[in-house]
């Protein structure tokens, strides 16, 4: 009786397995394109890059490669440089995701008013989002460089003294933070403008109905609005400033004495200028981990204040 049982069964199972691919087939062939140059363009890099960060790699064919375990990630704990590198973006990464969200909803609530000439302004406030990174790198060096710099005139018209902002660590990254802030401002704007025209307009009658100013609506109805927005703002502002580079290389080029270094900066530099391709891959995977964490602890406190929100 068994036998039958599974013999009556089994075409069954078939009759499904094959609606079940007639079905999804059409969906898995458009799919399989994008995964194949998912993995070509990733995954296989990725797995590759970690075989090298385990390995003493030549870059030249034929090259003798020697397997050395964990000793890079163990070089990379206890290098200097790579702590002073992961210090340098902790301090970007406050400053600027800090700054660019504060002003970012600042703006957005002011282009959310009634007010003359919002379109210039809007215009005026994203146009360095779309500039080129190079160019406006190149652009803040030339506005700090020298004594006879725009900055360091104007700091001359209020009687104080020159800047010699790239031969130190901090004025250093001064112009880089400044230079992220000014350029990530009109990003983060823009986020949260479509937040706040997402927002019932109801909800703000009611409140001014049972006598609430304007910031109690601006805390008590507009903010939990958009939490969920100013979440997803911090968590792509923190990785875009765990991943500065090209401000850096521009600008400063890590120095004075790698003062300025950052981790994307000095892994870049030990594989391309050092030919040190094992210890870079090492330092790139740490740094793609701590991103890894920084995000996830996002998300989890994240999801916690919106369930504690809707309680």
């Amino acid at each position: 009786m068994v036998i039958d049982r599974d013999v009556k069964v089994q075409p069954g199972r078939h009759r499904a397995l094959r609606v079940l691919a007639r079905r999804a087939g059409p969906a898995y062939a458009f799919l399989l394109p994008g995964f194949v140059v998912f993995t070509v363009v990733m995954v296989y890099p990725t797995i590759q890059a970690f075989i090298i960060s385990l390995q003493r790699w030549s870059p030249v064919k034929g090259g003798h490669n020697t397997f050395v375990g964990l000793a890079n990630y163990v070089q990379a704990l206890h290098d200097p440089i790579v702590w002073r590198a992961l210090a340098n973006s902790g301090v970007y990464m406050l400053v600027t995701v800090v700054a660019e969200m504060a002003l970012g909803l600042i703006c957005a609530l002011a282009l959310n008013a009634a007010i003359r000439g919002r379109s210039v302004f809007r215009l005026m406030i994203y146009i360095p989002v779309v500039t080129s990174w190079v160019v406006v790198s190149i652009l803040f060096k030339y506005l700090f460089m020298g004594n006879d710099s725009l900055v360091n005139s104007s700091l001359g018209l209020v009687g104080l003294p020159p800047v010699d902002w790239f031969n130190g660590r901090w004025t250093g990254m001064v112009v880089i933070c400044a230079l992220g802030v000014w350029k990530g401002v009109g990003w983060s704007m823009l986020i949260f403008l479509a937040a706040l025209q997402a927002v019932p307009a109801e909800l703000h009658e009611v409140a001014e109905m049972d006598g609430a100013g304007w910031w109690s609506r601006f805390w008590n109805v507009t903010m939990p609005a958009i939490r969920r927005t100013t979440f997803f703002i911090s968590i792509m502002l923190v990785i875009g400033a765990l991943s500065v580079y090209i401000s850096v290389s521009l600008i400063t080029n890590g120095g004075p004495a790698n003062m300025t270094q950052v981790p994307l900066m000095y892994l870049y530099q030990q594989a391309f200028s050092f030919l040190n391709f094992g210890y870079g891959s090492a330092i790139a995977f740490m740094l793609t981990i701590l991103i890894l964490i920084v995000s996830l602890g996002q998300f989890s406190i994240g999801e916690r204040a919106a369930e504690g929100a809707t309680a």
